[in-house]
């Protein structure tokens, strides 16, 4: 186990931004998700992708909400996908969005997106007709449809970066939340090495596995983080980081440590009551610190 703190980022930077570059060479994440009744998610998921040095967000959402979420977004490219009657994405979502991934360096699969979402077919069909060398932030109701491909997910050469917190990886994994508590470090490098993927597995602590090496651990930004939206903003630095460039076990560390030090900043002023919204905000200045004096 190493632990992830400064020294670690410190000897493990990002790639640099070249003066002389553009939005779509910093790189372009797809969020694809949301629903009629959390639309917001993937706002909060592309505002975060766009502070972590993204230069280009896309939306791909029911088509219901796209227009209005193009309206709070102006940044973003918007696309509305089919619904199912429960107002979530319809396994015929899953060709247009595959249409959509010539468009992107980063694919972000599941912010705002429930059970009722048909999410084992959209999953599949963008493992199978999706570029293998596309990195994809597999987050929410979609981690628990992954059980179903272990072997599409390993075939993608460790593109794949999945983010659960204890009860998707309890699905994930078909395990008993409680062998997760008493077994992180172990439950997540077992996924890492079933998938072939770098695994985030996200509790009051965070535990970061790939296949190979050693797990990182973060002891956590404070319980204050422990609020609808969080983990949207997660994702959504995670996969920014994923279209500048940077190797998923890369992205994924520092994508934790920016997150959880946000989460420590704002609750310098109240250690609960802030909103996910609020996080964005200071990842810019973040990702200087670490190399600071």
């Amino acid at each position: 186990m190493t632990a992830l703190d400064r020294g670690w980022l410190v000897a493990n930077p990002l790639p640099g931004v070249e003066q002389e570059t553009n939005k779509n060479a910093r790189g372009r994440v797809l969020v694809a998700g949301g629903s009629n009744s959390v639309p917001g998610g993937l706002l909060l998921t592309g505002e975060a992708a766009l502070r972590a040095g993204a230069g280009k967000i896309l939306l791909a959402t029911v088509e219901r909400v796209a227009l209005p979420l193009g309206i709070a977004m102006p940044e973003a490219a918007v696309f509305g996908l089919p619904a199912n009657a429960e107002g979530e994405l319809a396994a015929g979502a899953g060709g247009p969005l595959v249409k959509l991934l010539d468009l992107c360096d980063a694919l972000v699969l599941g912010p705002g997106m429930s059970k009722e979402a048909d999410v084992g077919p959209i999953l599949r069909h963008v493992l199978a007709a999706g570029p293998a060398d596309l990195p994809i932030v597999v987050d929410a109701a979609v981690i628990g449809a992954a059980r179903g491909f272990p072997d599409a997910v390993r075939s993608r050469g460790g593109k794949t970066v999945l983010t659960p917190h204890p009860g998707e990886m309890a699905l994930l994994m078909d395990c008993d939340e409680a062998e997760l508590r008493d077994r992180p470090e172990a439950m997540a490098r077992a996924a890492a090495e079933r998938f072939a993927a770098v695994v985030v597995l996200k509790q009051a602590e965070t535990w970061i596995a790939a296949p190979e090496g050693p797990s990182l651990r973060y002891p956590g930004g404070g319980p204050g983080l422990a609020t609808a939206g969080s983990g949207d903003v997660l994702a959504g630095i995670l996969a920014g980081l994923l279209a500048r460039g940077a190797a998923p076990l890369l992205a994924a560390a520092w994508a934790v440590w920016l997150h959880g030090e946000a989460g420590q900043r704002l609750a310098a002023r109240t250690p609960v009551g802030f909103l996910a919204r609020e996080l964005p905000g200071w990842v810019p200045k973040l990702m200087t610190e670490p190399g600071q004096a």
